[in-house]
């Protein structure tokens, strides 16, 4: 039931955002140079890495540095892509992926194999699943960036208070996973996103 409707709600959600899509992919090719979407190596389900889509938020080759982002200290950021991130419109791509099936709706947020290398033998049973477009992760994290902005050590402060974190939230989603609960995270998340919950 949770593929079929990943399936049918990416093909609608695509159909009806089909100009949506094509502005910010406009806006972001005359705002700075470079493709429109980019791509990135993450890990996902069974430990198998798979291309995550986005639109480009970052100056052309500024993706070589830090695999975390730091809030408005980030240079690498373009301004538009400060207005993307901010309302989540980069992560839209992702419908393409969970279309494939590289990704569901509602799963852990995908890493990069640089982190999940770190996991405990006990963290490594999050790649049992699809990742998601949202989890109670993204949620209590929704303003990380600007978290990691304030800290004086963002890498510390990302493995070792804010990924364990994370990864606790993720294992209780797996072991309590149920569709209509995913359906009210959906919710949740648009709520949030548009600033109706907090």
């Amino acid at each position: 039931m949770k593929r079929l409707f990943d399936i049918l709600l990416s093909v609608l959600a695509l159909l009806v955002l089909s100009p949506v899509f094509l502005l910010i992919w406009l806006c972001v090719r005359l705002t700075s140079s470079g493709s429109g979407i980019f791509t990135q190596v993450r890990v996902g389900k069974n430990n198998i890495d798979f291309s995550l889509y986005k639109f480009r938020t970052m100056y052309t080759r500024a993706h070589a540095g830090s695999a975390i982002t730091i809030g408005s200290r980030d240079s690498r950021i373009t301004p538009l892509g400060y207005v993307l991130r901010k309302y989540k419109l980069d992560e839209l791509p992702q419908l393409i992926n969970v279309l494939k099936g590289d990704m569901s709706f509602v799963g852990p947020r995908p890493e990069v194999r640089k982190y999940v290398d770190m996991y405990t033998a006990e963290h490594m049973h999050v790649l049992s699943v699809r990742p998601g477009i949202t989890d109670y992760a993204s949620l209590l994290f929704i303003d990380e960036n600007e978290v990691l902005g304030r800290s004086a050590d963002p890498e510390y402060e990302y493995i070792h208070n804010i990924m364990p974190e994370k990864l606790k939230l993720n294992l209780e989603y797996i072991q309590n996973q149920s569709f209509s609960g995913d359906i009210r995270l959906i919710f949740r998340t648009l709520f949030r996103i548009m600033g109706i919950l907090k």
